[in-house]
Parts: C-alpha cells; sequence; structure tokens
C-alpha cells in the first residue's frame, strides 16, 4: 500500500493545468511567509509558542513468520525485531513577546514586498497559460 502512495501523489499533482502549476511556484515563497506570519500572530496572542521535539523509540514488531506449517500443524509464532518508531511531542515554551512583534513586522513587510514582485510574474503566467 505504502509503495503505490508516493506515485498517486505525484499523479496527483500533475493534474493542476500549466497556468495553475505556474501560478503557485510564482506565490510559494508568499505561501511560505502566510504560513509563517499565522503562527507568530498565534504565539503573540497566546503569549507561548510550541516546540515540536521528536524521540524515536523501540518497539518490537513482527518482521518475519517463516515458511508455512505442514497441514494439521501448529502455525509458527512470527519473529520479532527491533524496530523504531518516531514519537513527535509538542510543548509549550515561553517567548519574548517584543522579539516575536519585531519578527511579525519583518515578515509582513516581507511578505508585501513579495506580493508586489509577485503580482508581475502572476500576470505574466495567466498571459502565457490563458484559460
Amino acid at each position: 500500500m505504502k509503495r503505490f502512495a508516493l506515485p498517486l501523489l505525484i499523479l496527483l499533482a500533475a493534474c493542476g493545468t500549466p497556468q495553475e502549476r505556474c501560478i503557485n511556484g510564482a506565490i510559494r515563497d508568499q505561501r511560505t511567509l502566510d504560513r509563517l506570519i499565522a503562527e507568530s500572530e498565534g504565539n503573540i496572542r497566546r503569549g507561548y509558542a510550541y516546540e515540536e521535539t521528536t524521540v524515536y523509540v523501540p518497539v518490537w514488531e513482527p518482521c518475519w513468520y517463516g515458511p508455512p506449517a505442514a497441514e494439521g500443524q501448529k502455525p509458527r509464532p512470527p519473529r520479532m525485531c527491533m524496530d523504531e518508531k518516531a514519537r513527535t511531542t509538542r510543548k509549550a515554551v515561553a517567548i519574548d513577546l517584543a522579539a516575536e512583534g519585531r519578527k511579525l513586522a519583518g515578515l509582513k513587510a516581507k511578505r508585501n514586498e513579495l506580493a508586489r514582485a509577485s503580482a508581475s510574474a502572476v500576470a505574466q503566467c495567466r498571459a502565457q497559460y490563458p484559460e
């Protein structure tokens, strides 16, 4: 099942029209800044930020079942192997609200700058790939 997921995602990503793909490429950085601005605004509103930490935890997994049992015999038990599973936790951390406010102002200024710069690229995409 997992081996079909990546080709399916690649196939779905290619479904956009050429104009949509061109515009998405032109405003990719703008969308990233929008996400960062929303995160920073949330941090200021809450008064703290979230920090995600990923740790790898050892777990036992069945990894080999061996040859099938002969008819009339009990099936063989699975062989267990050690594997690692990722566990992501999110915890609240203190932030400097003044520094976060300065960061937010910088992000908004950069976003406005990118919006002006990408407007011509979006117009060019629409002219190059009319729908």
